[in-house]
Parts: structure tokens; C-alpha cells; sequence
């Protein structure tokens, strides 16, 4: 960052130092008052075109942290991730879940086109979980981390916030919906509920431009 900087040591020209300097201004995840009114955003894509939709950039953002808060298991908050997982995996991604709460059934994962030779399960003790996620994330090495936290607090979340932009990971954060009325600095979280007819994802916060005042549940396959 120095060498972009002008000071008593540097040596290179000042048209020089004016481009660099421009090109680090003009990386899409810096955000420039004035321009555009939003960053662009990186992505990628959920495997529902519905809310692929609605999301801004088209999908889940990357380098961030994602928040997924469930009223509770089995509404289908698997089947939303799997076909992410699916891409990453085949195209020989690493991808890790820490720590689920129930076992992963290899044959319906195979089934539902994830390449298992790219998927990583760690069992950790409670008291080590967050720091596996965190350390997943930031090494850079996992495409996307999966991970369920029941408590939290504010810094927790704002490390692997910090552990995904570092690694540029997709990281999945699960937890209860009760959680909802906490602060949180997850660059999207959604909640998955059950309806008269089945469960539905809705779309609490996110980056970018959406008016979540009309912001509909959009309803989850089975």
C-alpha cells in the first residue's frame, strides 16, 4: 500500500504512483461516494432462479458472510445450499462443514450432484467450532463454509465476516430464528419459515439496492 502512496521514499514517478492509485480506486470492492451509489457485487449464483432474482448481484455474495436463520430444522435450509455446494464441488472447489448437527448422508449428496472427493466434515467440540469455521475461511484453501452457531455474539460474526473477506469465501452461518432481532454485520441474512404451504425463504438484509419493504417469501422446492 505504501509504494501507492506518495512519501519522502518513493521512488517512482508521479504518473506512475497516479495510475496505480486509480486502479486500486476503480476494484469493485471499493466503494467511491458518487459513483454508481453501490459497489459491484461478486457472486454466485444459488441455483434458484427466483431468488437469484432478487438478489442483488444475482446470488450469494462472496468474500462475506451469510446469515440463514431457520424456525426450525428440516425446512428445507439444506436443500436451499446444496446446489451451491453441488457447482463448488465439481468444479473441484473445497467446501467444509463444520460440525453438523445431524450426518450427512453420502448417497443423497451424490445424488443431488455434489462431488464428495471436495467436501470436508470436521467434527470439532463446541468449544472449538467457531475457530474451525474461522480458520476454514481464512485460509483461503475452502471455497465456501458451512456452519452452525445457536449463540453468538456481535464479534464472533464480525470475525468471520472478516476471516471470509480475507480467504474471498462464501460463508454460511446457520442458526435459529430467534436470532433475528440481534445486530449483525453479515453482508446478507435470510430467514427460512414454514408457511400454510410449505417453507419459504425471505430476504431480511442485504448489500446493494432492494427494497425489502416489498420484498416477498419466495417459496422453497422440496
Amino acid at each position: 500500500m505504501a509504494a501507492l502512496l506518495s512519501s519522502p521514499f518513493s521512488t517512482a514517478p508521479a504518473s506512475a504512483r497516479r495510475v496505480a492509485l486509480g486502479e486500486l480506486l476503480d476494484h469493485p470492492r471499493i466503494w467511491r461516494r458518487g459513483r454508481d451509489g453501490v459497489p459491484s457485487l461478486r457472486t454466485q449464483p444459488t441455483g434458484d432462479a427466483r431468488l437469484d432474482a432478487r438478489l442483488p448481484g444475482g446470488g450469494w455474495p462472496l468474500g462475506a458472510l451469510t446469515e440463514i436463520l431457520v424456525e426450525h430444522d428440516g425446512l428445507g435450509e439444506m436443500s436451499l445450499l446444496l446446489p451451491t455446494i453441488a457447482a463448488l464441488t465439481r468444479m473441484r472447489r473445497r467446501v467444509a462443514v463444520i460440525a453438523p448437527p445431524y450426518v450427512p448422508y453420502p448417497p443423497a449428496l451424490a445424488a443431488a450432484g455434489v462431488d464428495l472427493a471436495h467436501l470436508v466434515q470436521i467434527e470439532a467440540a463446541a468449544a472449538e467450532r467457531h475457530w474451525s469455521a474461522e480458520q476454514c475461511l481464512r485460509a483461503g484453501c475452502c471455497a465456501a463454509v458451512l456452519h452452525w452457531l445457536p449463540e453468538a455474539d456481535y464479534r464472533q460474526l464480525r470475525r468471520l465476516q472478516l476471516a471470509a473477506e480475507t480467504g474471498d469465501a462464501l460463508a454460511f452461518l446457520l442458526r435459529p430464528l430467534k436470532a433475528c432481532h440481534e445486530a449483525t454485520p453479515a453482508a446478507l441474512r435470510l430467514k427460512i419459515s414454514h408457511s400454510g404451504s410449505g417453507s419459504c425463504v425471505e430476504i431480511l438484509k442485504c448489500r446493494g439496492n432492494l427494497d425489502l419493504t416489498r420484498s416477498s417469501a419466495i417459496p422453497l422446492r422440496a
